[in-house]
């Protein structure tokens, strides 16, 4: 009788242990020289949902109900004196403004003349100007536009200072930059984008936030502080709301952003912290 063992079809993979700790395409494993055919699927259904993110239109309409029925938007909805603006970029369509950035830096003409008669009062002014791009992910705007600036709403209601914000404003094919144009035609100290970030192959809903102090067109990244991969399965709402409430408020303080403005909120988890000791000597 042979005693030799039966060879086993299946091989187990210690590594896909890992994968309850990250979205990361780690411990796949393997089907002979290929990826299993569940793996194959799974990348190919990632791949699709980020090109639907990118190409998938943002249903204004729908958006702006949302925000015109959140009654707990009290802090962004109740100061509003003037109807939620919509607003287009010089980007005609999808193609166009995948095609030229730098025409979804700026609004149409028809968008700044809409804005001129709408914020037309002597001497206005504010605080913040929120403004909600579509980007690269109007999926990521869609579904958690809302429910983060509720938790922003709750942020600024119970910070010290009391912010006056200008009228909400939702532009259509838009980049990160054309919140430049909109803070500067609202005359707003300074101007929070909401926008959908370009999408990876497992995050296509990831919402990105640009804060950006003295807001004028032909500024740069290096004026704005930015706070990314606000979503459920990434950086929750009330963190985020918190992280941002800050920068705010330290913005406010020292009259910038961006390069010169840190994001100090975790530096009492790092200060807190217990050194770990040198691993030679232990």
């Amino acid at each position: 009788m042979s005693t030799d063992k039966p060879s086993r079809p299946v091989t187990d993979n210690p590594w896909h242990l890992l994968r309850r700790f990250t979205d990361a395409r780690i411990g796949l494993g393997r089907a002979g020289v290929s990826l299993p055919t569940s793996r194959s699927l799974e990348f190919q259904l990632a791949h699709a949902q980020a090109q639907d993110a990118v190409h998938l239109p943002l249903d204004v309409d729908d958006l702006c109900l949302q925000f015109e029925a959140e009654s707990s938007l009290s802090s962004v909805m109740s100061t509003q004196r003037l109807p939620i603006q919509r607003l287009h970029s010089q980007a005609s369509d999808r193609q166009t403004y995948l095609q030229r950035p730098d025409w979804g830096r700026r609004l149409d003409e028809a968008s700044r003349e809409q804005l001129k008669r709408a914020t037309d009062v002597p001497q206005a002014s504010y605080d913040l100007a929120i403004v909600v791009v579509d980007g690269l992910s109007s999926f990521a705007v869609q579904h958690n536009a809302v429910p983060f600036l509720r938790a922003l709403s709750d942020g600024l209601d119970n910070d010290d200072h009391h912010w006056s914000l200008a009228p909400l404003t939702v532009v259509e094919q838009g980049r990160v930059a054309i919140g430049d144009e909109v803070g500067e035609m609202l005359n707003a100290s300074a101007v929070l984008v909401l926008i959908g970030e370009r999408p990876g192959l497992s995050s296509p809903d990831s919402l990105g936030l640009y804060l950006t102090w003295g807001p004028r067109i032909g500024l740069t990244d290096a004026y704005r502080n930015c706070i990314s991969n606000v979503r459920p399965a990434g950086l929750a709402f009330s963190e985020a709301s918190r992280r941002l409430v800050y920068l705010l408020r330290e913005s406010r303080k020292l009259g910038l952003s961006g390069v010169k403005l840190k994001d100090r909120t975790q530096d009492d988890v790092i200060e807190t912290s217990e050194s770990p000791g040198n691993f030679l000597t232990s």
